[in-house]
């Protein structure tokens, strides 16, 4: 599976055909189209077995099957995207269904529906707003902070002779616990293997120790 070909998928699947020329050559659209084409067809026939997508791959396309088996590792691995962006992928089938009527109506001469295509394409693809501006990120200044033991920066009154009474209170409650005395931890040594000795092979039961 060509790594290259997966990335151009995940970006352009469902890009326009005229878009993808200005973008990558004949043989990568050509594979792009087919893939595209395919994943259509997966999403169409969901309970279709590998063999049977190689062999729609193979019949549809004209191609080998090992084309056909790296194209359906390819839906495999943009499923999950695309799934997420399947709203990216249903604007997509409704331009193409657009485009397909407006095509349809100007054979016919149809005016009307000419024009009924063109003003739903333009509206759903909001063509008559401006493009947003893009946010200039490189011009955006980083807010400096700095770190502070000052409570007046968030509108805290400061205790009066703060240090001098953690001090004193450090002082008092030391006093009141002059017993306790701070020491390393240590592993605790409990002779599990005295104290819970393996079961005997023979009944199942353990050995009695007695613990003077």
């Amino acid at each position: 599976m060509s790594n290259t070909t997966l990335e151009i998928c995940r970006v352009d699947l469902f890009t326009q055909e005229d878009e993808l020329r200005k973008r990558y050559a004949e043989t990568t659209i050509t594979r792009i189209l087919r893939i595209r084409d395919e994943y259509n067809w997966f999403l169409g026939n969901p309970d279709a077995k590998d063999r049977q997508f190689v062999e729609m791959a193979v019949s549809r396309h004209h191609i080998g099957k090992s084309a056909a088996y790296s194209d359906l590792a390819i839906i495999k691995t943009l499923l999950p995207h695309l799934t997420t962006a399947s709203r990216d992928f249903h604007r997509y089938r409704y331009n193409e269904m657009i485009l397909e009527t407006y095509q349809m109506a100007r054979k016919r001469k149809d005016t009307k529906t000419m024009e009924k295509a063109a003003s739903s394409y333009a509206k759903f693809n909001r063509v008559d707003l401006e493009d947003e501006q893009a946010v200039p990120y490189d011009l955006i200044v980083v807010q400096p902070f700095t770190a502070t033991d000052d409570p007046t920066v968030l509108g805290i009154k400061p205790m009066p002779r703060l240090q001098e009474k953690i001090q004193e209170l450090l002082h008092k409650y030391q006093a009141e616990n002059i017993d306790i005395e701070d020491i390393e931890f240590e592993e605790a040594d409990l002779e599990e293997t005295t104290l819970f000795p393996p079961t005997s092979p023979n009944n199942g039961t353990t050995h009695e120790t007695n613990i003077l």
